[in-house]
């Protein structure tokens, strides 16, 4: 293989998130010049993300070394009808955690400074252009491979000609700093047509306080905003929330729900994360199949890199998962949702199977 022209960096990433920074600290690892951009001053800002976190992903390289002061482990999950009916879920060994998001995402910030990536904070990404042996990015200098790690709504995508996001869940969660939930036990998920059509709502125990939320299939036609304020008067009492509580803080954002854009990768650029569509369409869970995915291509880059590998584009495109099965699900839950089978259903095998797949993929048991 010829060896491409000089350049400024081996690899650009835009965002400092989940997908971004395993993706920054893989190839950081094995020697590359690695730059980060993140449009945000501060890391810990704005989020889109509730910041759970499944037990694969708390247990994944870096992860598993998150300050305990950080987390809050969880290890039941008490799922509730429409008609607030609940039954309680768990499995052995099996464990969510909670964490305090702005300050995770501040210490994978500081991570990625610790491993030499140089970061640039309050750097947003304004458009790239293709040249010999890799890209020109605006501000930035030249690199080999560029990685689009910047959301649902990726600018790199637009600007490379990548695929974008069409489908979307829209989610708002409010945080309850140092108050205590009755059962903090369990995280609290909350099946609603009425307050969360095409998704759910719940309520846990922070590291910081108490985090509230609900989502519900986006409509660009219909704009329909989550009534939280209207689903915490209806759940909060039997959820274990304390009343006349004013939350701290607000996040919302959009969620990607169609699974992997198409095409995901192309000459020396490539996207993961919510920008890739990498997030469960039924779950919206995306932080473990966002970091296994942003890690395995910062490899793949490095490999191309020192060791003259395959090109990383393969594997970008190998490794995002397809989610077909869930695609289905999300396709029969947009469709068929009503409260009543919930309701009557609630207590029996099939129903706690089909939650038992979902919360712990095949693990569940009645405690």
């Amino acid at each position: 293989m010829p060896h491409p022209p000089r350049t400024d960096h081996d690899l650009v990433v835009v965002g400092a998130s989940f997908a971004g920074a395993a993706c920054a600290l893989a190839a950081a690892q094995s020697g590359l010049r690695v730059r980060v951009l993140e449009r945000k001053r501060d890391p810990g800002e704005k989020l889109h993300t509730t910041g759970i976190i499944v037990k694969e992903a708390a247990e994944q390289t870096l992860l598993n070394q998150v300050p305990s002061r950080l987390v809050r482990r969880v290890e039941q999950v008490r799922l509730y009808a429409p008609s607030l009916k609940q039954v309680a879920l768990a499995a052995p060994g099996y464990y969510f955690l909670t964490t305090d998001t702005p300050d995770v995402m501040r210490w994978l910030a500081a991570q990625l400074v610790a491993h030499g990536v140089e970061l640039d904070l309050g750097t947003a990404f304004t458009g790239a252009e293709r040249h010999a042996g890799g890209w020109s990015v605006d501000g930035i200098g030249s690199t080999r491979y560029l990685v689009g790690a910047d959301g649902a709504r990726s600018r790199v995508a637009r600007a490379t000609g990548l695929g974008q996001v069409s489908q979307f869940l829209y989610g708002v969660e409010y945080d309850f700093p140092g108050a205590r939930l009755a059962s903090p036990e369990a995280l609290h998920c909350f099946i609603s047509k009425r307050y969360a059509p095409g998704y759910i709502g719940w309520i846990a125990q922070s590291p910081t306080g108490i985090q509230a939320g609900l989502a519900l299939r986006h409509d660009p036609d219909r704009a329909r905003v989550p009534d939280i304020d209207g689903f915490l008067m209806r759940v909060g009492d039997v959820g274990g929330l304390p009343r006349h509580l004013k939350p701290g803080t607000t996040r919302a954002g959009l969620i990607p729900c169609s699974g992997p854009v198409w095409p995901l990768a192309t000459d020396g650029v490539m996207l993961t994360g919510d920008a890739a569509g990498i997030v469960s369409p039924v779950t919206a869970g995306g932080i473990h199949s966002a970091w296994e995915h942003g890690w395995t291509i910062g490899r793949a880059v490095a490999a191309r890199v020192r060791d003259g590998g395959p090109p990383p584009e393969c594997a970008a495109v190998e490794a995002a998962p397809r989610f077909r099965a869930k695609r289905a699900l999300r396709w029969a839950y947009d469709r068929l949702q009503f409260d009543w089978p919930f309701d009557l259903l609630m207590h029996t095998p099939p129903l706690r199977w089909a939650a038992e797949q979902v919360y712990f993929h095949k693990r569940g048991h009645r405690p």
